[in-house]
């Protein structure tokens, strides 16, 4: 089986670094021209030079998600230009800590960062993509939508409020050719990873390798994840090998999630 996106205009959120940066360099590789967004232009400059060359130019879209308004206006002017058949909302994750010790606005701030952002692009490219008959909207969220992560407290709230809007727009876009689907990372390598490392050392009292170890010793093949093996399985469901695949979540996780 081979999985090509040629002629399809991928949108990737979250794509200056980790899992968003190669999620738009393998979806780049399959064909498809992408528009990348985050907050950092330079990073997102950088990321465009290393794409390969498709049909359409890839394009950065500088902004900071929160800020919706501006981001509604972006991604409708960008879609304008070039109708975008695949959405991949990706966002960095909160902070770790337990959820009775955060404040309001930690969550509210996550809400903002998360389900509302990624609302506000699905009311700008839904309708363009019921025109066509034809859509991917795929969400990178977090394992902790089936079991809830230790000391990742707001996390592990808002990921849930991501999974279950997603599975709501699965059952009233698919009739339109619109499947959303949720990609679960499990711990993979990336900055993040280093934070919620160094937090947990720092909070048991031990090195940050003992911590490292720890966590891998928790999943089955003994490994985090890489980065390019989230984004293999953004691939498949953007693809037309996962045409038929509508509302699941799935981990990318080595095992580690302990229920099915």
């Amino acid at each position: 089986m081979e999985i090509r996106l040629d002629g399809q205009h991928a949108l990737v959120m979250g794509a200056s670094q980790g899992i968003g940066r190669a999620t738009a360099r393998v979806l780049a590789g399959l064909g498809a021209s992408i528009t990348a967004v985050a907050r950092d232009k330079a990073r997102l400059d950088a990321l465009l030079h290393e794409l390969p060359a498709t049909r359409s130019p890839h394009r950065a879209i500088a902004v900071d998600v929160s800020d919706t308004d501006t981001l509604a206006s972006l991604i409708a002017a960008r879609a304008a230009e070039s109708p975008i058949d695949i959405v991949v909302n990706n966002s960095g994750g909160p902070a770790p800590g337990p959820a009775h010790e955060a404040d309001a606005a930690a969550f509210e701030a996550a809400f903002r960062q998360h389900l509302i952002a990624y609302q506000t692009v699905a009311r700008a490219l839904v309708p363009g993509m019921k025109q066509r008959g034809h859509g991917r909207i795929i969400n990178i969220i977090s394992t902790s939508v089936k079991q809830p992560l230790h000391n990742l407290g707001v996390s592990n709230t808002i990921r849930a409020a991501v999974a279950n809007w997603a599975k709501t727009l699965a059952n009233e876009l698919g009739p339109f050719g619109i499947t959303v689907n949720n990609v679960l990372p499990g711990a993979t390598e990336t900055d993040r990873l280093t934070a919620i490392i160094r937090n947990k050392a720092s909070k048991q009292g031990i090195s940050e390798e003992h911590a490292s170890e720890e966590m891998r010793a928790e999943i089955p093949l003994r490994r985090f994840a890489r980065p390019e093996e989230v984004a293999f399985a953004v691939a498949f469901l953007a693809g037309p090998s996962g045409a038929c695949v509508n509302g699941i979540n799935l981990p990318v996780d080595g095992g580690r999630t302990a229920c099915l």
